[in-house]
């Protein structure tokens, strides 16, 4: 069962999905979990960040493996999912950035982009183990001033609908609580 969680910065999602790993490990010790996180660390802050949550994910879920996939998240999905593995991806928002507005080298043009986006949903439909995505919802407010900004934020609502097609749940975190938005 894959699902989607979708929330604000700071909604509680992460904590979330982490607790969905908790509960799928203490269901049998033959179970795996493991955190598929696409943050790079671009400056200071952010490295305290991603250190932060690294320290926290440890003493909240201290059997959740941890791997650093940045960008080749549809390849990493086809390699890592098991049926006894859970897959937390954490999070699509920053693995969009990576790829289409990157600290150096080129952007994804769309064609490629929507070409990586099909292979994540595939990858998903293909995956014989339970998959976890976490994602921030940023398009609730404003329209953002900047073309670029529009488009990220229209990139990243296209995602969240192809990738929620695929899953069997979707949950919107909101201030900690979780709200059911597709069940099955």
């Amino acid at each position: 069962m894959h699902e989607l969680i979708l929330g604000g910065q700071k909604s509680g999602k992460s904590r979330c999905a982490e607790q969905r790993a908790a509960d799928w490990l203490d269901q049998s010790a033959a179970r795996e979990a493991c955190l598929i996180a696409t943050a790079l660390p671009g400056d200071v802050e952010m490295q305290q960040r991603i250190a932060r949550h690294q320290v926290d994910r440890a003493r909240r879920v201290p059997k959740l493996a941890t791997l650093e996939v940045p960008y080749a998240l549809p390849q990493a999905l086809r390699e890592y999912s098991a049926p006894r593995r859970l897959l937390v991806v954490d999070c699509l928002t920053l693995w969009l950035t990576q790829l289409r507005m990157p600290l150096s080298g080129p952007a994804l043009g769309d064609a490629a982009w929507l070409a990586r986006q099909a292979a994540l949903c595939d990858a998903l439909r293909a995956a014989p183990g339970p998959v976890v995505l976490v994602s921030n919802e940023i398009s609730l407010g404003l329209a953002p001033l900047s073309a670029e900004g529009r488009q990220f934020v229209d990139s990243l609502g296209q995602l969240h609908q192809r990738v929620a097609l695929v899953c069997v749940s979707v949950t919107l975190m909101v201030a900690g609580i979780e709200m059911p938005v597709k069940r099955p």
